[in-house]
């Protein structure tokens, strides 16, 4: 009497426990909620572009940033101030170009071969600011993020209040939002134009 190829399969010690086991590892799989790994990644992860201000390493969050570039050329605007140095055509929109450093130590800031024009958006308009360096795209745990009173005593004052460690460096976390409330930079006329 010969036997089928299933009923000999079913014969075999383990092969019961192997299959309950299947289907259990596919019931937890359906049960498990794919989308909880992700929520919890962003709770505990902050993304954002890390550069240089002089000897400020800051870092914005990378949501704020529109594009990073190389300065482009611009077009000097009459009767602004010196750190509003004037307006670019970047890929057919026109955006104000601030020099940041200028803006906030109030001397110029050496143009190099590292240096940036971060491009944002402050009430809805396209705006760019100059800085030293684009040090990449940052990553810190949220728990790590502090408050940090050395700003306040800087021309950062207001614009960082919080920052995260990273070994030797301390990343202030540049508020954009912020900046984009100051009348001082949002009106970039010279006094008395």
């Amino acid at each position: 009497m010969e036997q089928s190829a299933d009923t000999h399969a079913k014969d075999k010690p383990g092969n019961a426990d192997l299959f309950a086991r299947l289907v259990d590892y596919e019931r937890r799989s359906l049960e498990h909620d794919a989308g909880e790994a992700q929520r919890q990644q962003t709770i505990s992860n902050w993304s954002g572009v890390g550069f240089r201000v002089r000897n400020h390493h800051l870092a914005c969050r990378i949501d704020l940033i529109e594009e990073i570039i190389a300065p482009p050329p611009y077009t000097p605007i009459p009767g602004t101030r010196e750190w509003l140095l004037g307006i670019a055509n970047v890929r057919g929109n026109l955006a104000p170009v601030s020099d940041f450093g200028w803006y906030l130590f109030g001397d110029p800031t050496v143009t190099t071969p590292r240096s940036r024009l971060i491009l944002t958006r402050f009430q809805s308009r396209l705006a760019g600011l100059i800085v030293d360096e684009v040090l990449g795209q940052r990553h810190f745990h949220t728990d790590d993020l502090t408050p940090d009173e050395q700003w306040q005593d800087t021309p950062l004052s207001g614009l960082v209040s919080q920052s995260f460690p990273a070994g030797d460096t301390r990343w202030g976390i540049l508020e954009l939002d912020q900046l984009g409330q100051r009348a001082d930079f949002m009106n970039g006329a010279r006094e008395g134009w």
